[in-house]
């Protein structure tokens, strides 16, 4: 999570019913993105993102953290349990599960067992999760080819969602057929 020090804060209720009267609209613009690949997308990309940040107060919000789980790489998985001075085993065992589908690690509740649901801060922020330090993935260097990324989060993440509103708004007047 980024914090802006100048940004609003997020009200959720709001945030959860604009997402349920336009999802379907954000996600067909994404489809397009993603299939036309707009020439200038990756340019904008960083002024798009600061932007955002300055809208936006995480710490307001954590609906990430309250709502969605994380992927636990092995080098997390390393990384958090000695930080929490537990093995690996027994931070898997009371923490996590494995999803066979995926093949991934996750969390075994929601909202995350690290988050504070009072400040909205993270207990292991440090050493929290690869997938948590760089959510919501709004600077990757190709963003078209992260677009499957943002039309999942965008009914998570207030973020996400003010990154496609933006990138609409930018791109209204480029061919997107």
């Amino acid at each position: 999570m980024t914090v802006a020090t100048n940004s609003r804060a997020v009200n959720l209720r709001r945030f959860k019913k604009k997402v349920l009267d336009t999802k379907m609209k954000m996600r067909r613009f994404l489809t397009k993105v993603e299939n036309t690949r707009p020439r200038g997308l990756d340019k904008i990309t960083p002024e798009l993102n600061r932007e955002v940040w300055e809208e936006v107060d995480c710490l307001t919000c954590a609906n990430c953290c309250k709502s969605m789980t994380p992927t636990f790489t092995g080098k997390d998985v390393t990384r958090i349990a000695a930080h929490l001075g537990m093995s690996e085993k027994a931070f898997r065992e009371k923490w996590l599960y494995y999803d066979k589908k995926d093949k991934d690690w996750m969390n075994v509740k929601r909202p995350c067992q690290f988050l504070d649901t009072k400040t909205n801060m993270c207990s292991i922020y440090e050493v929290r999760p690869s997938d948590c330090a760089g959510f919501p993935h709004l600077t990757k260097k190709k963003m078209a080819d992260y677009i499957h990324v943002h039309k999942q989060n965008l009914e998570y993440c207030p973020a996400t969602y003010k990154m496609v509103e933006k990138m609409r708004a930018r791109l209204e007047g480029v061919t997107i057929s």
